[in-house]
């Protein structure tokens, strides 16, 4: 089997965007904010949003299930205050458990959270509680950065974050690092945002000693963790000098990087510098990256070429396709079990 651990619903129907314009037009006039029960999206567009997108190409890529989230860059939680987050969380969540239940041999969901810049984490909980317990999710997306782009929030080491932490270690669930939408234009979301925040969460746990108040915590870094596989030297040089135990003790029991690196020698890279047992296959499809490269004439987020491509043995394939994601997954793997599989 393999297991994409980072899908995102990029392919909503285009009421979803419109609602949510209506509800960002409505942030400073009320009279425009419309309801939640306003958005009306059927089953028959759910199904051919997903069967001519994210279903296609996973057949025709030979994948067999995705963690599914709603879209990354849509979170976008620097927009309004928390009840509009709160009230488009749901909304999001709800679309990729329908989508689950629509396809539930290919699908499973993962959950936004509905963060807002300044505002205690604990708010998030009754959410993350709903999509776990009645929607079945088996993970969160956890926005290290809020403010989108202007990172006002406290590091991820800092207590502010604790609340969705004992609740993750409670549900045994992993949270995949994920930021938003820049609005500083500083940063390119997915160009730039997206990769410094995978850089700077890992720099983040690196620094401090989270992992010793959360032994069981579990992140996943995704974009095959932004820099740090490059830089491998100078984060093992940088974490020596602060008298912190190897990388392998101090991080890798709890942190994951997925396999959204778009040519074979990142890949390469990937899975020659990180241990096998802490890479997860992953595509990110359909994503930043869409179109093909005319160097291979394959699309860039064809991410099993590169995996398949690798030189590593059958074994290590499994692990990084299957093996990794029940492990890190627990949820995921017990709804597989309990589907025979």
């Amino acid at each position: 089997m393999i297991i994409d651990i980072h899908g995102h619903y990029t392919t909503a129907p285009k009421a979803l965007e419109a609602w949510r314009n209506r509800q960002i037009a409505g942030i400073n006039n009320p009279s425009e904010m419309p309801k939640a029960s306003e958005l009306h999206i059927t089953d028959d567009e759910l199904r051919e949003s997903i069967e001519q997108n994210q279903l296609r190409l996973m057949r025709e890529r030979g994948l067999d299930l995705t963690v599914f989230s709603p879209r990354a860059s849509f979170m976008a939680h620097h927009i309004g205050d928390f009840e509009v987050s709160s009230t488009w969380a749901a909304i999001c969540n709800e679309l990729c458990y329908r989508v689950s239940q629509l396809f539930p041999e290919h699908f499973i969901p993962a959950a936004m959270l509905p963060q807002s810049p300044g505002v205690d984490t604990a708010s998030c909980i009754p959410e993350l509680v709903k999509c776990v317990e009645q929607y079945g999710n088996v993970a969160i997306n956890l926005n290290p950065d809020p403010s989108g782009g202007h990172w006002t929030s406290p590091p991820l080491s800092d207590r502010y974050w604790y609340p969705i932490y004992e609740k993750m270690v409670e549900y045994d669930i992993p949270a995949m690092v994920h930021v938003s939408t820049s609005c500083n234009a500083c940063f390119h979301t997915t160009g730039a945002h997206y990769l410094n925040a995978d850089t700077t969460a890992f720099m983040q746990c690196l620094t401090s000693d989270l992992f010793r108040d959360f032994p069981s915590l579990r992140f996943v870094i995704p974009h095959g963790g932004g820099a740090v596989p490059y830089h491998w030297g100078r984060f093992r040089g940088l974490a020596q000098e602060m008298k912190k135990p190897p990388l392998q003790e101090h991080l890798l029991n709890n942190i994951f990087f997925d396999t959204c690196v778009y040519h074979q020698p990142g890949i390469d890279l990937l899975t020659n510098v990180i241990p096998v047992d802490n890479i997860l296959f992953a595509s990110e499809m359909i994503g930043a990256v869409r179109g093909i490269d005319p160097q291979t004439g394959h699309y860039f987020d064809d991410t099993k070429r590169y995996v398949e491509a690798a030189d590593m043995n059958p074994e290590q394939r499994y692990k990084i396709y299957e093996g990794n994601a029940r492990r890190v997954y627990p949820r995921l793997d017990a709804t597989l079990k309990a589907q025979g599989k």
